[in-house]
């Protein structure tokens, strides 16, 4: 009991230690750095860019430039504001030198300011699925989210199994690049060994759905085969090994794409169904008002061109 009453002695005692080293950092936007003190600073000391260093933390020599500082009422935290756009998927390191508070120089102090894991993965999540939608952005895919988008039920059929196999494709693919073909330098061979790995899943899902609903493998029928082929399935991994994704990111990153492709599939199936009772000219009915519904789509998409969400 007197071991405990010591302890809590000494933590009371430390506290104003603990606060004056306390500090954390996160990015505000693309060109400004919030970091917290814990404590007041000066306002002289913190309006002068001198006092700041700041550098990607893998690129330590080169610096860059503080443009502005900014100190909130309290003088606890401030905003770093730069002339250039950050790379917010790299770490940065903020060396702020001799800080200052209430006239007493408290030594340098160093702020490690990074994305967190989740903000990560949900922005690549919605960045796979909206901002970089593979068939309204990319055009990629178009053989099957035509050829399967003309009910609602078939769309949907076919946008689960596209995702299933995606995922699994995505995250099997980079075990095999990264532990096996990088680890051996057999990187070109990966077009190879991707097309391979989905060929698996395909046939896997092909032999389920034959089983499980045949009503729905009937219907997919040359389609569901055409998967292992397909731009999508074969451009997210290309994707996760050129952008050096680790096995969250490809994972992450293979789901938001077959999200993706089902939307787009879905979205197209609801008004294809909607245009069969419509009276559309002979010349566009079939394929041809597909395209121009799909061009609609494609400049509804790129309305998110350039969003971010953290």
């Amino acid at each position: 009991m007197k071991a405990a009453w010591v302890f809590l002695l000494l933590l009371v005692i430390a506290s104003p230690v603990i606060a004056e080293t306390a500090g954390s950092g996160a990015f505000k936007k693309d060109k400004e750095i919030e970091i917290s003190f814990g404590i007041p600073v000066d306002e002289s000391w913190a309006k002068n860019t001198n006092n700041f260093s700041v550098f990607e933390k893998p690129d330590p020599d080169i610096k860059v430039a503080v443009e502005s500082v900014e100190l909130d009422s309290r003088r606890v935290t401030a905003v770093l504001k730069f002339k250039e756009s950050l790379n917010l998927s790299s770490e940065y390191v903020v060396e702020a030198k001799d800080v200052s508070s209430e006239g007493k120089v408290l030594g340098s102090r160093e702020f490690f300011v990074k994305k967190g894991q989740f903000q990560i993965l949900f922005g690549l999540l919605l960045a796979a699925m909206l901002i970089e939608n593979f068939v309204f952005t990319k055009y990629l895919g178009l053989c099957i989210f035509f050829g399967v988008s003309q009910k609602k039920e078939t769309a949907v059929g076919m946008g689960i199994t596209f995702t299933l196999v995606m995922v699994l494709s995505a995250i099997i693919s980079w075990a095999l690049y990264t532990y096996v073909l990088r680890a051996l330098h057999l990187d070109f061979l990966k077009i190879i060994v991707f097309i391979g790995t989905v060929a698996i899943f395909v046939q896997a899902v092909d032999t389920i759905l034959r089983k499980v609903n045949p009503y729905l493998f009937k219907k997919l029928g040359v389609y569901l085969v055409l998967i292992t082929t397909n731009c999508i399935i074969l451009a997210v991994p290309l994707l996760n090994a050129d952008r050096n994704y680790g096995a969250f990111e490809s994972l992450i990153f293979g789901l938001g794409a077959g999200v993706g492709f089902a939307i787009a599939m879905f979205l197209m199936a609801s008004v294809r169904e909607k245009l069969e009772l419509a009276r559309v000219p002979a010349t566009f009915k079939g394929l041809p008002i597909a395209f121009v519904v799909t061009g609609l789509f494609a400049l509804a998409f790129l309305g998110f061109s350039g969003l971010s969400i953290f």
